[in-house]
């Protein structure tokens, strides 16, 4: 091929991939129109701003590629430059597509309702403990997917060139548990785990906690500290009510709830129920946490204590009050000294808690605005215990708290947004 012929085929290459970036800038082609309208106001231009700026960086890339190509740079010096513009467009791209799937979601008005007051519920729980340690609280988009569990894409996480952190907490809500959604509070959790270092300061206190007394214990809990404080989180938020929707979500033949996968950040099944069991014994006494923990223990018979399970699973049960003892008592540099429950008290959810609540409010719980925007969290507990415990009424408990949500959502935004 003759230098000229390159040139004019690198010239094609730049134009084709210039013109794809410039296309990506009409955000209204990612997510319909009427989604993005369903977005509250500031999250609608919050997201599209930071899409935005992340597409309008990709295009100077292309343009100074254009730019270089007209001043005479060799086709063999622009390769490079040539294979990274294609590669970046390509995480743009999977950007701007996650993020429309995700708005997107917002299929119909009532759906749109929902999920707007969960973005607001998500702030609300985010602004809790990030708004008392002066950190900013992100912008949060929740959405609906299929599946069993929950997930999250973290605001701030930068992007493919290390200059744009992903423009909300995204998180998913799966069809099963939209209406019993305390898995919104375990990944918020992650969100408040990540900016506070909450992680890995509780690895090093639970391996320094529980090495004297089992090895394979302080081996196997400080690597799954990030889903541990997350769960801890949410018990904070929510009281008894995430363990009945966790039990769901990670039961199975016995086999499988006992088995150890080996990289995976969870706790395995069974100590993982136990564990959000013995939160709440800890700090409420006997309740119907104990039907659960029990039930799971008549159910999944523990393995011999030869195997890798058996061993594991008796020595964190042995440990168990150390570790919530780790978890919930132990203070913690980040929460500036304090137990993470001197910021988020457990014992404003309990049942008793929740009860007088309820009774204080009487016919206004559901109506009020003044409690929606002051007591969202407690709210949302307390209609969400009511279902894990009333089964037989779980459609009417189920339906009060969709219309709440909804009510939340149409009512403002939440407590405290970044900057």
């Amino acid at each position: 091929m003759t230098e000229d012929a390159e040139r004019r085929v690198t010239a094609a290459e730049i134009a084709h991939w210039r013109l794809a970036a410039e296309a990506l800038a009409d955000l209204d082609a990612v997510a319909a129109p009427h989604a993005w309208a369903a977005l509250e106001g500031y999250l609608r231009q919050g997201v599209r701003d930071r899409l935005a700026g992340v597409v309008a960086s990709l295009i100077a890339e292309a343009a100074a590629l254009q730019r270089m190509f007209e001043d005479g740079t060799g086709p063999a010096a622009l390769r490079p430059a040539l294979l990274t513009l294609r590669r970046r467009y390509l995480q743009v791209e999977t950007v701007l597509d996650f993020y429309g799937d995700a708005v997107n979601s917002r299929t119909s008005p009532t759906l749109a309702a929902i999920l707007r007051g969960y973005d607001t519920l998500a702030g609300d729980s985010m602004a809790a403990s990030l708004g008392r340690l002066g950190i900013d609280v992100p912008l949060a988009l929740v959405y609906q997917d299929k599946g069993l569990g929950a997930a999250i894409l973290r605001a701030g996480i930068r992007l493919w060139d290390r200059a744009h952190p992903s423009p909300a907490a995204a998180i998913k809500l799966t069809r099963h548990n939209l209406a019993f959604p305390t898995a919104l509070l375990h990944e918020t959790g992650h969100q408040v785990g990540h900016l506070t270092g909450w992680y890995a300061e509780l690895a090093t206190a639970l391996h320094d906690r529980l090495r004297p007394g089992s090895a394979v214990a302080a081996t196997h809990w400080p690597a799954w500290a990030s889903e541990v404080a997350a769960d801890v989180h949410a018990f904070t938020q929510a009281g008894w009510s995430p363990l009945a929707a966790l039990a769901n979500v990670v039961d199975g033949p016995t086999a499988a709830v006992f088995r150890i996968r080996p990289g995976d950040p969870h706790p395995f099944a069974f100590v993982r129920v136990q564990f959000n069991a013995a939160l709440c014994r800890s700090w409420y006494g006997a309740g119907p946490w104990d039907d659960v923990a029990e039930a799971w223990s008549r159910r999944h018979p523990l393995p011999p204590a030869e195997t890798e399970a058996g061993e594991l699973t008796r020595a964190s049960l042995n440990a168990m009050p150390d570790i919530v003892d780790v978890c919930t008592r132990q203070p913690m540099a980040a929460f500036g000294g304090v137990p993470v429950t001197a910021v988020l008290d457990p014992r404003r959810v309990s049942p008793a808690a929740l009860d007088a609540l309820e009774r204080q409010a009487g016919p206004s719980l559901l109506t009020s605005s003044y409690l929606r925007r002051r007591e969202p969290l407690r709210v949302l507990a307390l209609l969400v215990t009511r279902a894990a415990g009333d089964p037989g009424r779980a459609a009417e408990h189920s339906a009060r708290l969709q219309t709440w949500i909804s009510d939340l959502g149409a009512g403002s935004a939440p407590t405290r947004l970044a900057a």
